[in-house]
């Protein structure tokens, strides 16, 4: 039916790709992505206790209606991370407590809403990621439409279905697994240059390669 598609979903990220993007920060892979795409306006709801990193299983709703997440839950696979496009509306809320029950016990790595969510305490205790934009009493319609598995727009980044999705205390970045492999190695080279550059800077011998080396001198 015309506004109440269910594609099948993308093939799913190496896990071994994944779990290397869990260990860095969105950050630094959007350094590395020239620091133009990146979701904004959300915020993570959880307790965050490391990155969040998965496959991207893509929900489009009708704002304050969340009947085709319900769908895409039956759908979901370990390791994915459930991205709805709720128009960025937060008069309703999309998903709460027990949506994000649901999606942790069936394996899910987290959600990444365009919208709100409610239950805001209980998500607080809860280490299951999910990132929204508000949070509000107010519940959601069960009437549709919706479309799983297609492209959506998150805060201005668009995830596509089987795209890797990263989140952290900064935000969230998405990226195609086609071009995970390349992005890995330069997000990897960055994490060593920066460490270096920490060492540096508490051994004493930092010098700014963005100043000019007189002016350092001077203010030395």
């Amino acid at each position: 039916m015309i506004g109440n598609r269910v594609i099948p979903s993308a093939q799913q990220a190496d896990e071994a790709v994944v779990s290397a993007f869990r260990k860095s920060s969105t950050a630094i892979i959007s350094d590395n992505l020239h620091r133009l795409p990146g979701a904004i306006g959300l915020r993570p709801f959880h307790k965050v206790n490391g990155a969040m990193a998965g496959t991207a299983l893509t929900v489009r709703v009708a704002a304050g209606d969340n009947l085709m997440i319900h769908k895409a839950l039956e759908l979901v696979r370990p390791g994915d991370v459930v991205v709805v496009d709720g128009d960025g509306q937060i008069n309703r809320a999309l998903v709460g407590e027990i949506m994000t029950t649901i999606a942790e016990t069936r394996g899910a790595a987290g959600f990444v809403i365009n919208g709100a969510v409610r239950d805001a305490g209980a998500l607080a205790k809860s280490e299951f990621p999910c990132f929204a934009c508000a949070a509000i009493h107010r519940g959601p319609y069960k009437n549709g439409p919706g479309d799983i598995n297609v492209n959506v727009s998150i805060g201005g980044l668009v995830i596509g279905p089987g795209d890797i999705v990263v989140g952290d205390e900064d935000g969230v970045v998405a990226f195609p697994q086609a071009i995970a492999a390349d992005l890995l190695k330069a997000v990897h080279a960055q994490e060593k240059k920066e460490e270096h550059i920490l060492r540096s800077i508490r051994e004493g011998s930092y010098i700014d390669a963005y100043g000019k080396p007189e002016l350092s001198n001077e203010l030395s």
